[in-house]
């Protein structure tokens, strides 16, 4: 019998959070400095009300106020912090997102969670089960010699964040997600008070948290994308799993090397899929 988790024992403790009443430019500079895409929305007495991620602004990019752009109690996931990892997976699962909050009973943010968390349950319970058995995600390959423009505004289209890069051979040869687009990427910081409404602060933003605003800037300013080749922004020589082996592994291979998604090749070498922790948290609960 499995070794019963809490959802305490796997959130990340006093997480940031966002405050309403606020702005959308308060969020956006929330996200530059901290890097954090996703947080709980607590309100002046600092109970929970919802969450807000950087998904929620790209659906709703009209909005200037964070109580009409992020989702409410009732839309968005969360749980007790004394709830079972099968009761959280199956939360998460339910609303599809990727950033959980976690309560205490008097309704305080506590934690929050991400399917990266549940990778540490899969791997202590060494589930076995192969991992092609989870795969719900469709793989979109790219072609190495694709411009990284073209392959920005399939990210878009998609709301894919990782492509795995095939030759002219149709062989596997490297991973790329947003954040490399982002890298080779230019923005003028100059445009974020005219387009973005974020103006000037005295607290320096991070790089980080500004690649993790740099999609937004692309929906409503002018990120500026060199005119390279996918092959020239790629990470060569990706990590992958096979096929058969058991879900665990492919769990540990994340944690070790915070990945979100691996690329699943089969007895011929071939890539077949792409595997995300978030397919694996059904793992904990089938």
């Amino acid at each position: 019998m499995a070794k019963i988790v809490k959802m305490r024992d796997i959130m990340t403790p006093n997480p940031v959070v966002a405050r309403v009443p606020a702005t959308r430019a308060e969020f956006l500079r929330l996200i530059a400095k901290t890097g954090i895409t996703g947080m709980p929305v607590v309100n002046k007495e600092g109970k929970f009300v919802g969450m807000v991620t950087r998904r929620d602004i790209l659906e709703k990019p009209n909005e200037t106020q964070l109580s009409l752009i992020m989702r409410s109690r009732d839309e968005a996931p969360w749980v007790y912090e004394d709830s079972t990892v099968e009761e959280g997976a199956e939360i998460l699962l339910k609303y599809g997102r990727r950033h959980m909050a976690i309560l205490n009973h008097n309704d305080e943010v506590v934690g929050v969670v991400t399917p990266y968390d549940f990778m540490k349950v899969v791997k202590e319970r060494k589930i076995s089960s192969p991992v092609i058995d989870y795969v719900s995600s469709p793989c979109v390959p790219v072609y190495t010699k694709t411009p990284l423009k073209i392959l920005l505004r399939l990210m878009i289209i998609t709301k894919m964040n990782a492509f795995p890069v095939l030759n002219d051979d149709a062989k596997l040869v490297g991973i790329i997600t947003d954040r490399d687009i982002f890298g080779k990427s230019y923005i003028d910081v100059s445009l974020n008070e005219s387009k973005l409404g974020l103006g000037e602060d005295e607290d320096e933003w991070t790089w980080e948290g500004l690649k993790s605003v740099m999609k937004l800037v692309y929906m409503v300013a002018d990120l500026k994308v060199p005119d390279i080749s996918v092959e020239e922004a790629m990470i060569p020589n990706p990590t992958t799993v096979f096929e058969r082996s058991p879900a665990y592994e492919a769990a540990k291979i994340m944690l070790k090397n915070r990945f979100s998604q691996l690329p699943i090749r089969d007895i011929n070498d071939e890539l077949i899929s792409m595997v995300y922790d978030f397919d694996l948290v059904r793992a904990i609960i089938e």
